[in-house]
């Protein structure tokens, strides 16, 4: 698939830099899509990057990317924890899949420690800031095949 890459992020990201800056960092989610479109521009990979506070929103994208995706990077917040709906969404999706985290959810409340997520993602990247992002396009990169040589 040579589309672009889907980065995706759920609920109350639109909030970062202010939301619980001690957990998530000063960053707001318009510097993690400079990040990652600086990202994917020294990848030579396009990036298609969205936002919603809504599952269905999300579940419409995921299905979207089915036919035009290279890959999806997906913060599902916290949907990770609860979306069953989302994770069978992304199981009908043959691109792969990197689950990131900006903070390390298994140093915060328990229930936030399992993610549905997790079991359709080919990788998950947590407790790395925004950086994770920039990790996971690198990763994906690699796993379709366009990763700098």
């Amino acid at each position: 698939m040579t589309g672009p890459v889907l980065v995706l992020n759920g609920p109350n990201l639109n909030l970062l830099g202010k939301r619980q800056p001690e957990i998530y960092g000063c960053e707001t989610l318009a510097d993690v899509e400079t990040l990652c479109r600086r990202t994917g521009e020294g990848l030579g990979i396009a990036i298609d990057f969205r936002q919603g506070n809504a599952e269905h929103e999300l579940i419409g994208w995921i299905h979207d990317a089915r036919e035009l995706a290279a890959g999806i990077v997906i913060n599902p917040a916290g949907y990770s924890h609860t979306s069953i709906a989302i994770m069978d969404a992304l199981a009908t999706c043959a691109c792969p899949i990197i689950e990131v985290h900006i903070s390390n959810i298994h140093r915060r409340e328990s229930f936030r420690h399992h993610s549905h997520v997790s079991y359709v993602a080919a990788g998950v990247i947590c407790g790395c800031g925004i950086e994770g992002y920039a990790l996971a396009l690198r990763r994906l990169a690699t796993l379709i095949g366009k990763a700098p040589t």
